[in-house]
């Protein structure tokens, strides 16, 4: 059986800069799998490479064993890749609703279009609670419930969600958390990109280390958290 996701010796390029340097991982279903590394490892660059935002020079990106490297980002979308965007990208103007809605832009089947906006409404009830209201208008953590419920209404098999918890309030990062192994619970598989390391090893299966574009380490969540250089250089214990 093919893994669910799948990246064999992917490079990615911005221009002349060489940002991935032959990544291999794989997801397999129901899992949460973690990619953690500084900033400028090359954490985005693999979800963005992943959704079809950028076409990799080099290597293969498999969903169920079908090659997508090639296809359209909007069509990967269709195929059950979706992902919620570092630094949240709601449509500010639009309503929470509104919102929503654009999430489902590939879809055509009603019934589970509302079938999927009530999931959101119960993963989310404060998005239930502001449905008229402007994205733009909402605080941090509700543009981040949004951006989270918005990627799921493409009904995705993978969900890529990168920096979920960045600017939230530490009470607000932990209720993020505990939304992310709800949808898990739920049956959606998770590629998720973390600055919060701690709390990413909690929710995960496995791990990923990356630095400057490369893996470095590969692990279940538990050995990762209990990895003396991953202690030091992510968890911030000496």
């Amino acid at each position: 059986m093919p893994s669910l996701l799948e990246l064999k010796d992917v490079h990615t390029y911005y221009g002349n800069i060489h940002a991935l340097k032959g990544i291999s991982l794989h997801v397999e279903q129901g899992e949460v799998v973690t990619l953690i590394g500084s900033n400028g490892a090359g954490k985005t660059t693999t979800l963005r490479t992943i959704s079809g935002l950028l076409a990799p020079r080099q290597g293969e990106i498999s969903l169920g064993g079908r090659r997508i490297d090639r296809v359209p980002a909007h069509d990967i979308v269709k195929l059950g890749v979706s992902q919620s965007p570092e630094g949240r990208r709601i449509f500010p103007r639009m309503t929470v609703q509104e919102n929503l809605e654009m999430g489902a832009f590939g879809r055509s089947d009603k019934a589970g279009i509302a079938e999927d906006v009530e999931r959101v409404y119960a993963l989310f009830p404060r998005l239930r609670e502001r449905l008229v209201q402007k994205g733009g208008t909402l605080s941090g953590g509700e543009q981040q419930m949004l951006a989270i419920g918005r990627a799921l209404m493409a009904r995705p098999s993978v969900l890529l969600l990168d920096e979920p918890s960045m600017g939230l309030a530490p009470v607000l990062v932990e209720q993020i958390f505990e939304i992310i192994k709800d949808i898990n619970k739920q049956g959606t598989t998770i590629l998720l990109v973390e600055q919060n390391a701690l709390m990413a090893l909690g929710v995960a299966t496995r791990g990923y280390v990356l630095q400057t574009g490369q893996i470095v380490l590969e692990d279940s969540a538990q050995a990762l958290s209990e990895n003396e250089m991953v202690q030091k250089a992510y968890l911030g214990l000496e």
